[in-house]
């Protein structure tokens, strides 16, 4: 059943029987006539099923669910379902409690009938992701407690009629919230999931539900405070007691609203690019009376002034107040998710008053992000040495291969073989050993093709406090032995790269690496690092890479090919070059790899004969691959944009129907933000493995292939 279902029980995450489907399948067919036959043998004992991203499920085979009479808990996102088919599914399933699934285009709430209308009364758990202005069922699911809202609507449909926010027919019943403990909306960008998402906060403030407990909304970009919006905020304060908070920045900059809400045992708070200082972050959320020892989860990423006092004139360079931090390390001491990225962090002279001699408190911590110019040891002066970067724990050598069952590098609960560093940072890692995951980008980091930030050619350089952190600092990342997600960004004094081969031998469990922009603008040293580091991640999943001038040649590719577990790949290098013969074998070796977004300086005519040449490859091999160009660099890809090579051929008119529309469902990565603004694409040649159907303005088609075309 590898294949088409795996069956098995959760035991750690719920006593009930889970099947979960394998978005992968090897030939589509074999597949759906597995996923039919494990319904038909065992459908009766699952009480969990995952169906996520099976969109090569056919309709049919969906209608099959309905078997599984006992479902509790199910999950259908990705998959296409009308509104007929899913009334179908939904009638059968009387037990059911948590369902996901999309509002696409056509969907008709009226269509629903009144078995499945009784199903959604009783749900209490829903996860809609919209792209198209709708209520969906919310106004069936009259026992929702908890409501997560995923709004993915295009601005323009495929041929550039621009679209309304106004609901469609038999989708304005209005949706019913008196039962509601959760609500998390999350929004791409544009501004038709804006006025999609007020009707649906209108409706929260004329009637606030007395157990809401987590109020979030993550809104990329500005969105503007309304009369509806207020009033919603302010009978919040009135009336509820909240655990969880994220607003947007327009909301909470200069209004006096965090003085005034209650909290009861917060988990996590979001301020994230607020204009909010250390002085009112003390008096607003600590010195409030609040307990926040239940706090696990604070996100000030951007707020350039959290940890300063209250002060007008203070510049960016300027140290932070010890004070301020110590306070909040004190507070929040069960702290086990921590952003402070985007700001300048400056540590002050002294002892014991170095932003990493204070965090090293928060013992709990499990994913961390920081500026880089936060874990240098103190200000460049002129009399100090450069720092000397750490090739100890590194064999001597990039071509030589690692002997097996010697200990050339250090042990990853000690440290190193040799004398420990006196260094801040390394310090910090050494108190937090079973930390999951860690960001070090610079404080001035752009990405170049971000997805909701304008695309800017000349980013700001680097601070300067971050010239003194480089290959010593990223070896002590080797400490991590249970690190899983990594991101490296802006750090100009990356020399050789010696770091990264640390990392690779000693963090094994590495998942996800992010890497941009390091060393020195202009010059790729690490290249050979980089491919020992390869080399021995077998684990690896997820690689990004952002940097100018980098060459892709065999060698990267052959060190790539060694990551057995890699599935997505994104290369995003300005003026950088890539060998295809090189790419058409690491995709021949790498059979697991779904993602392949490459962005280079090489020529249209490469591009298109790369293309044809990888799609003639896949084909034949029935491989199960994405072959696309993704919006951002640092964006999640676990659910990635694009199609599969079956969909693709039938784009290209070898079959008559049309692929399914499958857009990203991330959230913007540490080093993204506003999509890029017609006339300022980075650059206009680059390797186009375009075949996404993701949500995009139709004038991004030049960037890809050079048309004129918009798909």
């Amino acid at each position: 059943m590898g294949e088409g279902a795996v069956w098995g029980a959760r035991v750690e995450e719920t006593l009930v029987p889970a099947a979960p489907l394998s978005p992968r399948p090897a030939h589509p067919q074999a597949s759906e006539d597995k996923v039919k036959q494990l319904v038909t043998e065992i459908g009766w004992e699952i009480q969990q099923l995952s169906m996520a991203g099976c969109y090569w499920l056919s309709g049919s085979t969906l209608e099959h669910v309905a078997r599984c009479r006992g479902l509790v808990k199910v999950n259908l996102s990705g998959c296409h379902l009308t509104s007929l088919r899913l009334s179908k599914v939904l009638s059968a399933l009387q037990c059911l409690r948590s369902l996901a699934i999309d509002v696409s285009p056509g969907f008709d709430a009226s269509q629903l009938s009144g078995e499945c209308k009784a199903t959604l009364s009783r749900v209490r758990e829903l996860k809609q992701t919209l792209y198209t202005p709708s209520y969906g069922v919310v106004p069936c699911c009259t026992s929702l407690e908890k409501l997560l809202l995923y709004f993915e609507i295009l601005d323009r449909t495929r041929e550039g009629a621009v679209l309304s926010g106004q609901l469609m027919v038999g989708q304005s019943n209005v949706p019913r919230y008196q039962h509601l403990r959760v609500f998390y909306a999350r929004l791409a960008p544009g501004y038709i999931n804006q006025e999609v998402v007020r009707l649906y906060l209108a409706v929260l403030s004329d009637r606030t539900p007395e157990n809401l407990h987590a109020f979030l909304i993550s809104v990329p970009g500005s969105f503007a405070e309304s009369g509806a919006t207020k009033n919603l905020l302010e009978s919040m304060a009135r009336n509820v007691a909240l655990d969880a908070l994220q607003l947007p920045k327009s909301w909470l900059n200069g209004s006096a609203l965090l003085q005034h809400m209650k909290f009861s045992s917060p988990f996590y708070f979001s301020f994230s690019r607020c204009a909010l200082s250390g002085g009112h972050l003390i008096r607003r959320v600590i010195d409030g009376g609040r307990d926040l020892r239940s706090l696990a989860g604070l996100n000030l990423s951007g707020c350039a002034h959290c940890l300063a006092p209250d002060s007008l004139l203070r510049k960016a360079e300027d140290d932070i107040d010890s004070g301020i931090l110590e306070t909040l390390v004190a507070a929040c001491g069960n702290l086990r998710h921590l952003n402070l990225s985007a700001a300048h962090h400056h540590s002050p002279e002294g002892p014991g008053r170095h932003l990493c001699q204070l965090l090293a408190r928060l013992c709990h911590l499990r994913s961390l992000s920081l500026p880089v110019c936060a874990v240098a040891d103190s200000a460049p002066r002129a009399d100090r040495a450069p720092v000397q970067p750490a090739t100890h724990a590194v064999p001597r050598g990039f071509g030589k291969k690692v002997r097996i069952g010697v200990p050339s590098g250090p042990d990853p609960f000690s440290g190193q073989a040799g004398p420990l560093p006196c260094s801040v940072f390394w310090s910090l890692l050494k108190s937090v050993p079973f930390l999951d995951r860690l960001e070090l980008i610079g404080s001035n980091f752009s990405s170049a093709m971000p997805r909701n930030e304008p695309a800017i050619r000349n980013s700001l350089p680097p601070c300067g406090r971050a010239q003194s952190v480089g290959d010593s600092e990223v070896a002590a990342i080797g400490q991590l032995a249970f690190l899983r997600h990594l991101t490296l960004a802006q750090l100009p004094s990356i020399l050789t790269g010696s770091g990264l081969v640390s990392i690779g031998l000693q963090c094994q469990q590495l998942q996800s690496l992010s890497l941009a922009h390091l060393g020195t603008m202009g010059k790729v040293a690490y290249t050979s690092a980089l491919s020992d580091m390869l080399k021995h991640c077998k684990r690896l999943k997820d690689l990004r890479l952002e940097q100018p001038y980098f060459n892709a040649n065999a060698q990267f590719f052959q060190a790539l090919s060694q990551c057995s577990a890699l599935q997505r790949l994104c290369l995003v290098s300005r003026s950088g070059t890539l060998q295809p013969e090189a790419v058409l074998a690491f995709m021949a070796r790498c059979l697991h790899v779904v993602v392949c977004h490459l962005f280079t300086g090489e020529s249209l005519s490469t591009c298109r004969s790369l293309q044809q040449s990888l799609l003639r490859s896949l084909s034949l091999q029935q491989h199960t691959a994405w072959l696309s160009v993704p919006w951002a660099v640092f964006a999640d890809l676990s659910r990635p944009p694009g199609v599969r090579v079956g969909q693709l051929l039938c784009s290209w008119g070898v079959a008559p129907r049309s692929p399914r529309q499958t857009p990203s469902l991330s959230d913007v990565g540490p080093a993204s933000s506003r999509l890029p603004q017609p006339g300022r694409v980075p650059h206009a040649r680059c390797l186009g493995l375009h075949f996404v159907f993701s949500p995009r303005p139709a004038w991004l088609a030049s960037l890809f292939f050079g048309c004129s075309k918009p798909y």
